[in-house]
């Protein structure tokens, strides 16, 4: 394994149940570290990797802060040893989920992977790269966000994928489920977003 790789993930044992949960964290808040610690209680995980991507290919980042200073402000947000965060997607130069997934699952087999995602990108998942490839090759958890339930539940990927959908009471299972496989998660209620969070000239609140 090429080194620079090995050393954007975090450490793990064989057999983990990790959860991932990729974004711009610009910036990282306090309802990240809620969905994470969230999704580790109801979905069995052993960890939580944040991976903070140099840029969303569907967002605007024009006014994205310095990935360094992004990874730094994680950090202190989640505060949790559960949670990891990682840059493993600038090392390996990709802005595509589907790519950190290739490589995840090629070179660290031995781990069982669930993506994490909020209802908001359930309801635009048929505009990502590869989304079907994504769904078919890793479990996914997605965490409820009103009032986004019912759009996210109606949109092309959700309706595509309602067939591979497990019972909310099945939740902790699904890290061993073969994909494709999804969780949709309720009770979490949490309004924080990070671009709620930001000024104007994408400087974050509180920070000047």
């Amino acid at each position: 394994m090429p080194h620079f790789v090995a050393q954007a993930v975090p450490p793990h044992t064989e057999g983990m149940r990790i959860g991932l949960l990729g974004g711009s964290f610009n910036p990282p808040h306090q309802a990240h570290r809620a969905i994470s610690q969230f999704a580790l209680k109801r979905l069995q995980l052993d960890r939580i990797w944040w991976l903070v991507t140099p840029g969303n290919p569907l967002k605007e980042n024009g006014a994205l802060q310095e990935l360094g200073a992004r990874m730094q402000a994680a950090r202190e947000v989640a505060s949790d040893p559960r949670i990891e965060v990682s840059c493993l997607e600038s090392v390996i130069r990709t802005r595509y989920t589907i790519d950190t997934i290739n490589i995840l699952r090629r070179r660290f087999s031995g781990l069982r992977f669930v993506w994490i995602m909020g209802a908001d990108n359930l309801a635009q998942f048929h505009r990502w790269q590869d989304w079907r490839r994504i769904a078919a090759q890793v479990p996914m958890a997605v965490i409820d966000r009103p009032p986004q339930s019912f759009r996210a539940l109606a949109s092309p990927a959700g309706q595509a994928l309602s067939r591979y959908r497990l019972p909310e009471d099945k939740a902790a299972l699904l890290a061993d489920q073969p994909a494709p496989a999804w969780v949709f998660l309720t009770g979490l209620k949490l309004n924080l977003s990070s671009t709620g969070l930001r000024n104007p000239d994408g400087s974050w609140k509180g920070t000047k």
